[in-house]
């Protein structure tokens, strides 16, 4: 693989591989640091790339490796959000009360889902977040997809109970 093909397949899938990284670690430098680590893995091995079947799939499961990796050497710990993942919630023309509430909204899940198991966030992340199919997450986390869909259930009950009960606190 030339170095202009290389930058036409593989650059452009930085950005993704780096809100998936961030997701994951809470840390955007680390992030940027498992991007890098990723494109030089992939120019290292850029004669055999022509053999991958998905290359989406193997970028983003290098990704989640480094990250577990990463994460297992600082034995987790869960930091504030770094405001990747989520999108804001597109309204037209919102009254400032209403767009306070959806970002505080926003905030809320983002920190719920950054409170989940580091596999339920990995899969929720990639499903809700970067559309992915469940065969494609398949073939990126190396998991059956009945797992992928019982783990994608789990997260976004959690997420929806802890939500439900951080709007009526009162209700227990």
């Amino acid at each position: 693989m030339e170095s202009k093909e290389f930058k036409k397949r593989i650059l452009p899938l930085g950005q993704n591989l780096y809100r998936f990284a961030a997701g994951l670690l809470k840390d955007s430098h680390e992030a940027e640091d498992v991007v890098q680590d990723i494109f030089l893995k992939l120019w290292n091995m850029r004669e055999k790339i022509g053999e991958i079947n998905n290359l989406n799939a193997f970028a983003y499961r290098m990704t989640r490796n480094i990250c577990l990796d990463k994460l297992k050497g600082r034995r987790i710990k869960y930091y504030d959000d770094t405001g990747h993942g989520i999108p804001e919630p597109e309204v037209s023309d919102p009254d400032p009360q209403s767009l306070v509430e959806m970002r505080d909204s926003a905030d809320q899940v983002r920190n719920l889902i950054s409170n989940l198991p580091e596999q339920q966030k990995a899969i929720i992340h990639l499903r809700d977040i970067d559309g992915y199919s469940y065969e494609e997450i398949s073939e990126i986390m190396s998991m059956e997809i009945n797992t992928i869909r019982v783990a994608l259930s789990r997260a976004r009950r959690t997420v929806r109970e802890s939500l439900i009960k951080m709007q009526e606190p009162w209700k227990i």
